[in-house]
């Protein structure tokens, strides 16, 4: 049978017949003397890892669920080539599981002088920072018996951003926001402060918007129409408490609640307004004021890139306090929390009130879609209980709705996909209505 590889090396050196001879000193070293030799060899020949240059390239933002390529480019130094095998580590949470072996270890050769790049592909699996932890390099001789193995520090930080998936809502948002801009046909009846056109009474018009002089003129009663109002502000606030931390599908509340955030100021931000970010616990997470429109969505998601629930207890009224701070004059305030009984009776509505006498207020909530699933289950006893207990839910949820209602508020409650595209008609809505 031909020999091949290291086993032909092995053999040509005198190593293989080894078993059947007398064991001696004298034998044990003419036998291995060869090998070590070759095995010296091998070593010296193989290139330094010491005095390789490694340096980074590549992406550094990525959205959750997208793939992110870093590069490292290996420079040979040395006058000896390269044959190596190249870990790049991060983080577990860097890539998809099962994946890590594959996507992290490279085979590479780089002849003297010269340089070579192997790409890594990341796909993290949470949000925020993921940095690069140590590349490791095991140089080989050319016969492969024997190896330099080292370390290089090379850093490179990958920020993980929410993945914004309510984007698709957009487009169609902007073309309502046309119509109540009036740059297409359909006529806006709502209130405003910038006077467009006149046009007929019809039955519901606010009498108020009556021109008696044009009417005069003419035989038919004259409306006037307004243009929404602009360069309002809107101050989301992003509840980060325990109740954020709930999961609702595969994903914590807070989330869900980040990506209608998202769709509502780039939305707000074509509209004109002036979109601001607060999170809070029991003291402020995050804070974004005072951005251009063109900078408003890039500075929240690297403001949320970070942001995880804490478990503890909402503060109320801090958040009330912060929030009449960072709001002192007239806006639009966009709770995004729990419907939950017991936060909002016993800690939101006692300090409600200091912020509906000077703001409008709109509380948005994430809902399980798994209740309402459960609610209309039939089929046997477990099933009937689990609808009972559902429908008990979501009459409690119900009712706190109804509280917030009655001091005021506008209340959206949505699972986690029709979230999004509810508060951003609640906005368009109340921006029709000229309530902003």
């Amino acid at each position: 049978m031909a020999l091949t590889g290291r086993t032909a090396l092995l053999a040509a050196l005198g190593t293989l017949p080894v078993g059947i001879w007398e064991p001696s000193w004298t034998g044990i070293l003419a036998v291995n003397a060869p090998l070590a030799l070759a095995c010296a060899c091998d070593f010296a020949l193989a290139a330094p890892v010491r005095r390789l240059g490694l340096t980074r390239s590549g992406d550094t933002s990525v959205r959750l669920g997208e793939s992110a390529d870093v590069t490292l480019t290996v420079t040979n130094t040395s006058g000896r080539p390269l044959r190596a095998r190249v870990r790049d580590a991060w983080p577990p949470s860097s890539w998809q599981p099962g994946t890590e072996v594959t996507a992290s270890r490279h085979l590479l050769t780089v002849p003297p002088g010269e340089r070579r790049r192997v790409t890594t592909r990341l796909r993290p699996t949470c949000r925020g920072d993921r940095r690069a932890d140590r590349v490791t390099i095991r140089s080989y001789g050319p016969l492969g018996l024997f190896a330099r193995q080292g370390n290089h520090e090379v850093p490179w930080t990958v920020r993980v951003l929410p993945p914004f998936a309510s984007r698709k809502h957009l487009p169609s948002k902007l073309a309502r926001l046309r119509e109540l801009d009036g740059r297409t046909s359909v006529l806006t009846r709502g209130e405003g402060t910038e006077f467009d056109s006149l046009r007929d009474y019809v039955p519901g018009d606010d009498t108020r918007s009556i021109d008696w002089r044009a009417t005069a003129r003419q035989s038919r009663v004259a409306v006037r129409t307004w243009r929404p109002e602009r360069d309002r502000h809107i101050l989301l606030i992003l509840d980060t408490g325990r109740t954020a931390a709930g999961r609702v599908g595969d994903a914590p509340r807070l989330d869900a609640s980040m990506d209608a955030a998202l769709l509502l100021a780039a939305l707000a931000s074509r509209a004109g307004d002036r979109v601001d970010l607060l999170a809070y616990d029991r003291r402020v997470r995050a804070l974004v004021q005072g951005r251009a429109a063109g900078d408003v969505l890039p500075s929240l998601v690297n403001a949320m890139a970070h942001l995880e629930p804490e478990l503890v207890e909402t503060d109320a009224r801090g958040l009330t306090s912060t929030a009449l701070r960072t709001a002192p004059r007239r806006s639009l305030i966009v709770l995004l929390t729990t419907l939950d009984a017991a936060p909002i009776e016993e800690g939101l509505l006692p300090v409600l009130s200091r912020l509906t006498q000077r703001h409008t207020v709109l509380v948005a909530s994430v809902s399980d879609p798994h209740i309402e699933r459960m609610a209309t289950a039939r089929g046997n006893t477990e099933a009937v209980y689990e609808a009972a207990a559902a429908a008990q839910a979501q009459a409690e949820r119900h009712r706190t709705a109804e509280q917030l209602t009655r001091h005021g508020v506008t209340v959206v409650d949505a699972t986690p996909d029709n979230l999004p595209p509810s508060l951003a008609d609640a906005y368009l809505a109340l921006k029709a209505a000229g309530r902003l």
